[in-house]
């Protein structure tokens, strides 16, 4: 291939080079495009005339409204306005930034509703903030790092000249000097944000430029948390769920400040295969395969694919780049539709090239990408932010947005990359190769339509590479949830379990739940927490012999010593077990439900305790 600075695409099109980002310099894009070319050569050999996945043009104030309804705040509009008490406890825990960009799609929405005469009523913007901001339903966190407390306006003001409204929130700024992060720590106390507006005068056009190597200028790494990390699968569901609102929220925020356009794309339907391998949407792959294997959560398909290339050995020259033969391919797709979950699929015969381009076409043939129709286009914008941190900091809250099938899926592909990356002296596939292989099969989907290569081709080739090398890379990362979603969601139950508090109704059934509770704990002849002395917590085990143990809190305590506690004893050495942390929130619709957080070996009790002083301490079983 030559490296002028003119190139032909497959499609014929000749496009300049000299305009790419700098990263072009220094990434080879020869695997890009023969990838792209391979991509082409099999549709023509399936002889594909699959329908495209059609974009739908949103309606004005569509995307807005959909966007509200996806951050929990649609209540605000329509019949139930009246009924927004849980809209208003999310707005009462939202930062500056934050604050902005809901305001910023209420008022489109506000506008597109007066414009069509809606007959249910159309709150003022201006009303909605000024209800959330009254200074007596405000909750400040004690445990919320100094630099992000705010300090709130008792109402908004309204600019006469301008006819602009001011939010009344959060003014207090910090000095990037005065953070305690060095370069290359990712501060995930502070909302992405907040750091982005507070240095976005000094950050802009600072970009940090990709090497040409294996590894990334910055090496991104978190600060030790005593309070412990948390990932993504520690949480319980309805708190997942908050903390996913939140993450769109926080992701339009700093797009916002930025000054990049942030859209999510909406696909029309269009009929699916309702059973198969290939071509079949994750949810109903996930369906079939959960009858023969409950629990799954990876198609199996997908991970035999995987298994079957790291059988015969990652150290392949040139595993993943060489694409297996056309029509051999197609002969092993139509087998494994018929034969596949029959279990008379002969795996013996399969090469190792076919296996990789059998999992790339799976990809590709995914009803919608596996990054999702609503969120593709933001992962490929991640390029356009301004430095390196901003577009890991993004990439952090897409992977937090995406479906749970659809992430737990990129997981699994991203972990195997690394494995094939980790044997690159010998597969001759480092980092920058990989990423320039698989960056086709996830940024070019067939649906947006046939013709991928457009103008700023290479600019996009670099730029979406360069977002598969980020997300290869620091794939450990992106599974994190950042400490200031958790905190935000930690109000908003302390928040609402303060209201439920109001209700009449509410406090009788808590009054019974404790005498419940009381009577049952006497039965049990379980000691009182209540008798338990100040420093002291008392660690409930119901799964073993001794259930409870009282437990002396020290500054070096961390959860694994009280786990080996327990774990001392003769019997139970060889029972794998973690420590939990049950935060006591009540919620009106189910007296029983709790907050429930898986806790690291790191974590340091007493400093999670001075937190959550009211939590309850349970051993469980680890679940495989």
């Amino acid at each position: 291939m030559n490296h002028d600075n003119s190139k032909k695409t497959p499609d014929g099109a000749s496009v300049d080079r000299s305009g790419s980002q700098d990263s072009l310099d220094e990434l080879s894009l020869d695997d890009y495009f023969k990838e792209i070319e391979n991509i082409h050569e099999t549709r023509r050999n399936n002889h594909e005339e699959r329908e495209a996945l059609v974009v739908k043009e949103p309606d004005e104030g569509e995307l807005e409204e959909e966007w509200l309804k996806e951050a929990g705040l649609s209540n605000l509009f329509g019949e139930s306005t009246g009924d927004s008490q849980e809209s208003m406890v999310v707005l009462s825990t939202l930062t500056r930034t934050q604050k902005a960009a809901v305001e910023k799609r209420v008022e489109t929405v506000t506008q597109t509703l007066r414009k069509k005469n809606k007959h249910h009523q159309i709150p003022d913007v201006r009303d909605i903030f000024r209800l959330q901001s009254d200074p007596k339903e405000k909750v400040c966190d004690e445990n919320e790092p100094s630099a992000v407390r705010t300090t709130e306006n008792r109402s908004g003001t309204q600019d006469e000249t301008k006819g602009n409204f001011s939010v009344g929130t959060n003014e207090q700024k910090t000095p990037p000097q005065d953070m305690p992060f060095s370069e290359t720590d990712l501060n995930l106390e502070i909302p992405f944000a907040e750091q982005a507006a507070n240095t976005k005068d000094s950050s802009v056009g600072k970009m940090c430029k990709g090497g040409g190597g294996d590894t990334l200028p910055l090496n991104f790494r978190l600060p030790k948390d005593k309070t412990g990390t948390t990932k993504i699968g520690d949480l319980a569901p309805q708190d997942m769920k908050k903390v996913c609102s939140l993450a769109l929220i926080e992701l339009t925020a700093l797009y916002d400040v930025l000054g990049t356009e942030f859209k999510q794309q909406k696909a029309a339907k269009i009929k699916t295969k309702d059973s198969g391998l290939f071509g079949v949407p994750l949810s109903v792959l996930l369906e079939q395969d959960q009858k023969k294997v409950p629990g799954t959560k990876i198609p199996l398909i997908f991970q035999k694919l995987i298994s079957q290339i790291e059988e015969a050995t990652l150290e392949t020259e040139g595993l993943l780049r060489i694409p297996g033969v056309a029509t051999r391919v197609k002969t092993l797709c139509q087998e494994l539709e018929a034969k596949f979950y029959e279990g008379t699929f002969n795996w013996e015969n399969v090469k190792q090239h076919d296996a990789a381009s059998l999992l790339k076409f799976f990809i590709r043939e995914l009803p919608q990408p596996l990054l999702t129709v609503e969120y593709l286009k933001a992962f490929q914008d991640v390029q356009n932010l301004p430095t390196k941190k901003q577009q890991l900091q993004a990439l952090n809250l897409l992977v937090i947005l995406l479906p749970e099938a659809n992430r737990d899926t990129l997981k699994v592909l991203l972990e195997f990359l690394q494995r094939v990356i980790d044997h690159r002296d010998k597969n001759k596939m480092t980092l920058n190769n990989v990423a320039m292989v698989m960056a086709p099969n996830l940024f070019t989907f067939h649906g947006f339509g046939s013709k991928t290569i457009e103008q700023s081709e290479f600019v996009m080739a670099a730029g979406t590479a360069n977002v598969m090398r980020f997300m290869i890379q620091h794939q450990k990362l992106l599974w994190t949830i950042p400490k200031f979603l958790v905190n935000q969601v930690r109000k908003q139950n302390a928040e609402s379990q303060k209201k439920e508090k109001k209700d009449k109704a509410m406090k009788k059934l808590l009054k019974k739940m404790a005498y419940d509770r009381e009577k049952h704990e006497k039965q049990d002849k379980v000691p009182n927490d209540a008798d338990v002395p100040q420093g002291v917590i008392r660690v409930q085990a119901p799964h073993l012999s001794k259930v409870s143990m009282a437990i002396q809190l020290t500054e070096e305590l961390k959860a694994s010593d009280i786990v080996a506690r327990f774990l001392s004893q003769k019997r139970y050495k060889h029972i794998f077990i973690f420590l939990t942390c049950q935060e006591k929130w009540i919620f009106i619709f189910s007296i029983k439900e709790k907050r429930e957080r898986c806790l690291d070996d790191d974590t340091y009790m007493k400093d999670l305790y001075q937190l959550n002083p009211n939590a309850e301490w349970v051993i469980k079983p680890k679940q495989s």
